[in-house]
């Protein structure tokens, strides 16, 4: 369709990633068309008992998966991948196009979740062009970021170009060489780009974010200090900063052995990919650096965030079978803390500075550097795309706010731009941006462990249980609608001075009592012929007795009541002849 032809709005929907930080999904709709843009997770909180992964909510596409056309993906971060694998279990994504690095991790999580037949894979590289359905022409133009591979892309639409920046900050020394492709941005920027979605993590950030190599010298420092064994945990997918690292070691004559799975996978694909470049000889399995001297060994982890299951908070537990720290060895964190995992992380660093180690950790250090453009980042790509339209994204509600400032105060007007949350419906046309609706947003919840989603329903009794404890009541009733023995009860958890005893009597009044006044209400037929609605007698004596435990103990245990009710009916006896014998079971009329 030629450009001034085209009457439909272009929709661009995100389903995560704003107000937030993590699950970065985004659909583009035109007319009976959508693509998305990358599919990530989340990681759960403290209060999500038992989840592994967080999702959004996928409805919008589940009820639209006829028109979905492909996917771009931008780069391989798990906030923008990592979901992928849970999504085409519901629904079919034709192809998915993306960087080398990021397909070749995405292979394995296809693979290895099932579902690998269910779409293609697409490798592309700087500035190729690609087509998804009718009205989508997408360009991969390089960027720079704290993965290597990492794309901005210009979406050609039958309205204009649109620009998402994904993830982003301008390094003019990048490790890797691969420096961010700003002419084209500019060629763009030339000829008009409609509409600019921007990166708005550091938009908080005056100044520029410092390049990749800054973190070099202060590294090379620590090496040359360290007199015992070293650690160093960082981002797994930081390929960057490994190459650093394994730079690094060779320099100061270390042997490096790598712990944990993730970190494990990423460096082999970037090895065959040539984004890390070491001799094999580098690499030495945990069994054989136990012999060498404390000064010639490195051990690279995951588990800078302070996560459960992460090698370095295992080490720092004392959980871990092969690894224990003692005095002399050196730790550094080669990365901040995200929102939320500031409590994790600093609770890993006490536990490993207890058992002697030494921990350098903090921005001080210059141990790290953000991925993500600051202000002047931010200014720059405004000044380069020069677009007419404008939504930051990709961060908290205060981020996107300042990224709009900075936004205006390039000249974008205000009423061209729109700052929206997760599920809102942008309409875009030539002329105008608005809100034009909303789409179910909110978040799925994922327990790895069962391969299922966890309802709302469900997580609010995990929490119960873990906040109030649990009540748990064994209860026998008869035909007749009688107690066949004393209730057993049982309290896990539960914080209470009323003792065990009186919990037993006015739990067992309480059951004789609902018996007596609702018992009609579940059994009916005759005395030959009885029926009872067990299940409804169920659900009403668990609510009954949840709500008289709340009022008696004056807190809300979970409360899960165990009902045992007869095999089969009575035997009611007839006589008939002056004989006696037994009328047919309830089970053998039903039969």
């Amino acid at each position: 369709m030629a450009k001034n032809e085209a009457t439909s709005a272009l929709k661009i929907i995100p389903l995560g990633g704003l107000h937030e930080i993590g699950k970065n999904t985004c659909v583009f709709e035109y007319d009976d068309e959508i693509i998305l843009l990358d599919a990530g997770l989340a990681f759960p909180t403290e209060a999500m008992h038992g989840v592994n992964i967080v999702l959004p909510d996928t409805t919008y596409l589940r009820e639209n998966r006829h028109k979905i056309k492909g996917m771009i993906v931008t780069h391989g971060h798990e906030d923008h991948i990592g979901g992928i694998a849970f999504h085409l279990k519901q629904f079919d994504i034709p192809v998915i196009y993306g960087p080398r690095l990021a397909m070749a991790m995405l292979e394995g999580k296809l693979e290895e979740a099932g579902v690998r037949d269910r779409t293609e894979l697409r490798k592309v590289l700087p500035r190729d062009v690609v087509r998804i359905g009718k009205h989508f022409f997408v360009e991969y133009i390089r960027n720079t970021h704290s993965i290597a591979d990492s794309f901005t892309v210009a979406i050609h639409t039958p309205l204009g170009v649109v620009i998402h920046t994904g993830d982003f900050k301008i390094d003019h020394t990048p490790i890797d060489g691969e420096r961010f492709d700003l002419q084209r941005l500019a060629e763009h920027g030339e000829k008009g780009v409609l509409c600019l979605l921007s990166d708005s993590t550091n938009s908080e950030v005056p100044g520029f974010t410092p390049s990749e190599a800054a973190v070099l010298p202060n590294l090379d420092r620590v090496f040359g200090q360290a007199t015992g064994r070293l650690f160093v945990t960082t981002f797994a997918s930081s390929v960057h900063r490994i190459n650093i690292v394994l730079q690094l070691a060779k320099k100061h004559n270390r042997v490096v052995t790598v712990v944990g799975r993730s970190m494990l996978n990423l460096i082999a694909h970037a090895r065959n990919l040539g984004y890390i470049k070491c001799e094999d000889n580098l690499f030495q399995p945990l069994h054989t650096v136990r012999g060498l001297p404390d000064e010639n060994v490195l051990i690279l982890t995951t588990g800078s965030q302070g996560e459960t299951m992460a090698a370095m908070t295992r080490i720092a537990n004392q959980e871990h079978p092969h690894i224990k720290i003692r005095e002399g060895d050196t730790v550094v964190f080669s990365a901040n803390p995200i929102p939320g995992n500031t409590i994790a992380v600093v609770n890993t660093i006490d536990k490993l500075m207890i058992q002697g180690a030494k921990v350098l950790y903090g921005r001080e250090q210059g141990l790290h550097v953000s991925g993500h453009g600051c202000q002047e980042d931010q200014k720059l790509m405004l000044a380069l795309t020069r677009p007419k339209f404008f939504v930051p994204v990709h961060g908290e509600h205060r981020m996107l706010v300042k990224h709009a400032d900075t936004a205006r105060r390039m000249g974008v007007p205000a009423e061209n731009m729109v700052i929206i949350q997760n599920g809102d419906v942008i309409e875009l046309t030539e002329e105008s941006i608005r809100v034009g609706g909303k789409v179910p947003s909110g978040i799925e919840l994922v327990d790895t462990t069962s391969s299922g989603m966890v309802s709302a329903k469900v997580l609010q009794e995990r929490q119960r249980m873990a906040e109030e404890g649990i009540v748990t009541i064994a209860a026998a009733i008869d035909w007749q609608g009688k107690l066949m023995a004393k209730p057993e009860i049982h309290l896990r958890g539960v914080v209470t001075s009323v003792e065990r005893s009186l919990v037993q009597k006015w739990v067992q009044q309480r059951i004789e009592e609902i018996l007596s006044v609702r018992w009609t209400e579940f059994s009916t037929g005759t005395a030959e012929q009885p029926q009872v609605d067990w299940g409804g007698l169920h659900d009403t004596l668990e609510r009954e007795l949840h709500r008289s435990i709340k009022r008696e103990l004056q807190c809300q245990p979970s409360v899960t009541l165990l009902m045992q009710t007869p095999d089969e009916a009575p035997a009611p006896v007839k006589v008939s002849d002056g004989r006696r014998r037994r009328t047919r079971t309830a089970a053998q009329v039903a039969s």
